[in-house]
């Protein structure tokens, strides 16, 4: 086909991923894609199968599967030790084909870190910083997006209590940036507006609250300003309601659920995960394996739909 296909994982089998990719391609006849994964985990899930040989082979009218090794049956809900090397190494493998050019976009289904930790030793927190390591990225950051708003968080999978020692001077100025860039590559902006919480409640109310943003965060915002288009920090209550958010292009967060909280709480069905300063794209949808719902018919396919249009929208902005 003419348009290289995008690269979709599998994922955790016994998750909703396989679910969730077959009613994506129902819903996307005219998007290519193929997903790396074993062809028995996409079967009964109401679409047509097309085992494919190369990505070049993937079609639009049926779900292609490039095999991969990932053995046993799809048991849903029951995640299985043994499938862990092979769910960590079919990303691998997409990686390969995005970066060798065999495919346009990568798109990842949802992990479960304890089933990858407890089968293969996995040694990431997550799909971001297993990318990024990937990659030999140094600079990436998580990035959820949705129509009314994308925010970034600038620390990620840690502990609350481990937020402060990792929010440095350097890791928010890399956020910033690599967002900037993001922005305008990626989202097609030509001069971003970035807004900036602060950390501590009511962005430290001139120090009586937290000492963060009197003593580097302002400054740090104030010198980046000019270039990035970046301002604040504001106090995080009240920079997500709809007048505030027509302010700004994107939100930076200091912490995980500072920034996700109000993403999934405006379009928890729809938002997509996409990973910024990597040198190829990547989206995901913003959900995790479910494994309560996996197996029942009751999946939303939307975030995976989401990704899959917003991967193609960022090749075709790339050129």
């Amino acid at each position: 086909m003419a348009e290289r296909p995008i690269a979709v994982t599998c994922g955790e089998p016994s998750g909703v991923g396989p679910e969730v990719v077959a009613a994506a391609r129902a819903a996307l006849p005219e998007l290519p894609f193929f997903v790396l994964g074993n062809p028995s985990h996409f079967e009964g899930l109401g679409t047509d199968l097309h085992v494919i040989e190369t990505p070049e082979a993937a079609r639009t009218d049926v779900l292609s599967v490039l095999p991969h090794d990932i053995p046993g049956p799809r048991r849903p809900g029951l995640p299985d030790a043994g499938q862990a090397a092979g769910v960590i190494s079919a990303i691998a493998r997409a990686v390969d084909l995005v970066r060798d050019g065999a495919a346009s976009a990568l798109c990842t289904a949802p992990i479960h870190k304890k089933a990858l930790k407890d089968g293969a030793d996995f040694a990431w927190p997550g799909h971001t910083e297993y990318l990024a390591a990937l990659a030999g990225s140094a600079e990436v950051v998580m990035m959820l997006a949705c129509p009314e708003l994308r925010v970034v968080p600038a620390t990620i999978h840690i502990a609350l209590d481990e937020v402060p020692a990792a929010l440095t001077p350097e890791a928010l100025e890399t956020a910033l940036r690599v967002t900037h860039a993001g922005l305008r590559r990626d989202f097609g902006i030509a001069r971003p507006r970035i807004a900036v919480a602060g950390l501590n409640p009511h962005a430290g109310e001139g120090g009586t609250m937290g000492r963060q943003e009197r003593e580097w965060i302002d400054a740090l915002v104030t010198r980046l300003g000019p270039d990035l288009g970046c301002f604040g920090p504001l106090p995080a209550d009240t920079m997500f309601h709809a007048r505030a958010r027509a302010s700004y292009d994107a939100a930076v967060c200091m912490y995980h659920d500072q920034a996700l909280i109000p993403i999934k709480t405006i379009d928890f069905a729809g938002g997509v995960n996409v990973t910024l300063g990597l040198p190829f794209i990547r989206t995901s949808p913003d959900h995790g394996t479910a494994f309560d719902i996996a197996g029942k018919g009751l999946a939303d396919p939307t975030s995976m739909i989401a990704a899959l249009r917003m991967a193609r929208d960022m090749v075709e902005r790339r050129g």
